[in-house]
C-alpha cells in the first residue's frame, strides 16, 4: 500500500472510531473501495453458547464495510446491512474481515464482508451504502 493510500479518508475515519478500537480491532489496509481488518475474540465477546457473540462478529464486518465505502473520500454511512453466519469462532481466535466494493450506483453501493479464521468464512455479509457528503451535511 503507498503512503497515499493509507493517509486516506478510511484511516482518518477509522482513527476516530472509539468503538472499534476499543474491541482491539486493528485496520490492516483500505483503497480503492476494499478494506482488510483483524480482531481477536476475547472472553468478553463470547455467549453463553460459549461462542462469539454474533454481534460481535457483525460490528468486525461492519467496521470492513465502512472502511471500504469510505476509502473513495466522501462521507458514505450504511444504509443497510445482513450477515450470514456459518461456523462458530471461539475465544482466542483472530479473526480477519476482507471488504470488497461489488457496485456503485449514484450515492449508493454494495460491499461484501467475509469474515475469516485462519482462511476459513465463519460469516458473510452484505452493506448498501449511501453517500451524505461531509461530515457536517450528515448531522
Amino acid at each position: 500500500m503507498t503512503q497515499a493510500m493509507s493517509d486516506g479518508a478510511a484511516h482518518t475515519m477509522f482513527a476516530a472510531d472509539e468503538a472499534s478500537q476499543a474491541l482491539g480491532i486493528e485496520l490492516l489496509e483500505a483503497a480503492d473501495g476494499a478494506a482488510r481488518l483483524r480482531m481477536t475474540v476475547t472472553a468478553s465477546m463470547v455467549n453463553g453458547h460459549g461462542i462469539a457473540h454474533g454481534g460481535y462478529i457483525f460490528l468486525l464486518a461492519d467496521t470492513a464495510f465502512a472502511c471500504a465505502c469510505n476509502s473513495h473520500g466522501p462521507v458514505t454511512v450504511a444504509s443497510g446491512a445482513d450477515i450470514s453466519f456459518v461456523r462458530p469462532a471461539r475465544e482466542g481466535d483472530t479473526l480477519t474481515a476482507l471488504a470488497e466494493e461489488r457496485t456503485t450506483y449514484g450515492r449508493s453501493g454494495i460491499y461484501d464482508v467475509s469474515v475469516l479464521r485462519d482462511g476459513e468464512v465463519i460469516a458473510e455479509f452484505r452493506g448498501r451504502s449511501r453517500t451524505v457528503g461531509r461530515v457536517e451535511d450528515s448531522r
